[in-house]
C-alpha cells in the first residue's frame, strides 16, 4: 500500500466523486443558511440543512444571475446541482446549477419579493399618488400600436373630450423586450409635456403580463413626472404597475373614461357657472349702485359746494326768521307808536285849545296867575286857530271855591 499526501486523497476523492454517475445529478430538499454573496464576482455561498445534518454549497454567479428570486436566510429550496469536493479545505460540497423554492412556484416568490422590496422603497404609499387634472390638454397613451386597447381608448377619448391632444408612444407590451420598452415610452411621455398619461393593454395570461410586474416598469411609473392611470388586463387581473400607478382603471377604455371629462357635462357646468356667475355679477353691481349712492349723498353734503348750499339753506332761513322777526317788531313799534301819538295828541296844547281853551302871554311869558297881569299890559291871546293882541284893562280875582 502506497503512502498518499493529503492533496492526493482530496484529489482522488474529488475523481470518485465525479465519476459516480448518482452524484453527478442531485436533488436535495432543505433549508438555506449562511447565505452570502460575494460582491466581486457574484457567486453564492451557503449551507443548506435540515433537522439533522447540513451541507456546503455554491451557486456560482452565471447559473446565480438566472434566478428569479433572491435566495435568502431560512428559505426552503430544492437544490439541483452535482456533489464535488474542494480539495484545498478536503470538504464536498453542492455545486448548484439551478434552485426552486420548495411549496412556492418561483416566480410567485419573485413577485412577492418584489412586491416587498418596492413596498420599502415608498412605490406604494397612498400619500404620494398624485391627483388628475381636471382639464388635461395633453393624453399620453403608452401602449402596443397595433393592440385593441389603442383603438378603444382613442375612440372613447374622441367621443368624450374632443378638445384635447392625444399623443401615441408606442410600446412593446410583452416578451423580455417589453419592459424596457415600456419604461422608455413612459420616460419619454413625461418630457413631452403630457399632462396625464394612460399605460396598458389588453388581457392575456400572467406571463403576457409579466412586463408590467417588473421593477424595471414600476420604478418607470413611480419616477414619472405627471399622473399615470394604469390599465393593464381585464377588471380581475393586478400587477405591480397598477400598485404604483396614480389611478388603476379595469379596462383600457375604463382608463379612457377616467382620464378626461366628457364634453357634455363640461357645455353644462359652464352653463350652470355662468349663469351664477350672472347673478353673482348682478347681485355685486345692485350692491355696488346702492353704495355709490350713499357715497354720492355723503359726498354731496361733505363737498365745499353742498356745504355752501347747506349754509345757503340755512342762511335764507335765518334771513326769513330775520325779516319776520322784523316785521313784527315794527308792528308791534308801529301800535305803541301810534297809541303814544294818540296819548300825546291827547295831551297837545293845540289840541287843548282846539277845545276852547287859551293861551295868554305877556312878553313871551306864558300867564299863569292873574297876578303876574297889570292893567294896560299888552297881552297875546293863543287861540286854536290864531293869536289876538289884547290890552288889559281890569284884573279881577275869581273866588276860590
Amino acid at each position: 500500500m502506497s503512502i498518499l499526501s493529503v492533496s492526493q486523497l482530496n484529489r482522488y476523492v474529488a475523481f470518485k466523486l465525479h465519476e459516480d454517475p448518482k452524484l453527478r445529478t442531485v436533488l436535495v430538499r432543505g433549508e438555506i443558511a449562511n447565505f452570502t454573496r460575494n460582491f466581486r464576482s457574484g457567486h453564492c455561498y451557503f449551507s443548506i440543512r435540515d433537522e439533522e445534518a447540513s451541507v456546503k454549497a455554491v451557486m456560482f454567479r452565471s447559473n446565480a444571475d438566472r434566478l428569479p428570486f433572491d435566495p435568502e436566510n431560512g428559505m426552503h429550496v430544492i437544490l439541483q446541482g452535482s456533489v464535488t469536493l474542494y480539495e484545498r479545505d478536503g470538504a464536498y460540497q453542492i455545486n448548484v446549477t439551478d434552485m426552486q423554492p420548495d411549496g412556492i412556484g418561483a416566480q410567485a416568490l419573485a413577485l412577492q419579493q418584489r412586491r416587498e422590496k418596492l413596498a420599502k422603497l415608498g412605490y406604494f404609499d397612498p400619500a404620494r399618488k398624485r391627483p388628475l387634472p381636471p382639464l388635461p390638454e395633453k393624453i399620453g397613451i403608452v401602449t402596443s400600436r397595433s393592440g385593441a386597447a389603442l383603438h378603444d381608448m382613442l375612440q372613447i377619448l374622441e367621443r368624450r373630450y374632443p378638445v384635447g391632444t392625444v399623443c401615441i408612444y408606442p410600446a412593446l407590451v410583452q416578451g423580455a423586450s417589453a419592459p424596457a420598452s415600456i419604461a422608455e415610452a413612459l420616460r419619454i411621455a413625461g418630457t413631452d409635456g403630457c399632462d396625464v398619461i394612460l399605460m396598458g393593454r389588453g388581457g392575456g395570461s400572467n406571463e403576457d403580463l409579466s412586463a408590467f410586474q417588473s421593477e424595471e416598469v414600476a420604478t418607470a411609473v413611480f419616477r414619472s413626472p405627471v399622473p399615470v392611470i394604469s390599465a393593464v388586463g381585464h377588471e380581475t387581473d393586478h400587477c405591480i404597475a397598477d400598485e404604483v400607478a396614480d389611478l388603476r382603471a379595469p379596462t383600457p377604455s375604463a382608463a379612457a373614461e377616467l382620464a378626461v371629462p366628457e364634453i357634455a357635462a363640461l357645455k353644462e357646468a359652464v352653463s350652470i357657472q355662468n349663469d351664477r356667475m350672472q347673478h353673482a355679477m348682478q347681485s355685486i353691481l345692485d350692491a355696488k349702485e346702492q353704495q355709490l349712492r350713499r357715497l354720492q349723498q355723503r359726498l354731496t353734503v361733505s363737498s365745499p359746494a353742498g356745504h355752501l348750499q347747506v349754509l345757503a339753506a340755512q342762511l335764507d332761513a335765518c334771513t326769513e326768521r330775520m325779516h319776520r322777526a322784523m316785521q313784527n317788531c315794527l308792528l308791534e313799534k308801529s301800535g305803541a307808536l301810534q297809541t303814544q301819538l294818540e296819548r300825546l295828541e291827547a295831551y297837545s296844547p293845540v289840541a287843548i285849545l282846539q277845545r276852547g281853551y287859551a293861551l295868554l302871554y305877556h312878553d313871551n311869558m306864558l300867564i299863569r296867575d292873574a297876578e303876574m297881569l297889570h292893567p294896560d299890559d299888552q297881552i297875546s291871546v293863543r287861540l286854536a286857530n290864531g293869536t289876538v293882541i289884547a290890552n288889559v284893562t281890569e284884573i279881577r280875582k275869581e273866588e276860590q271855591i
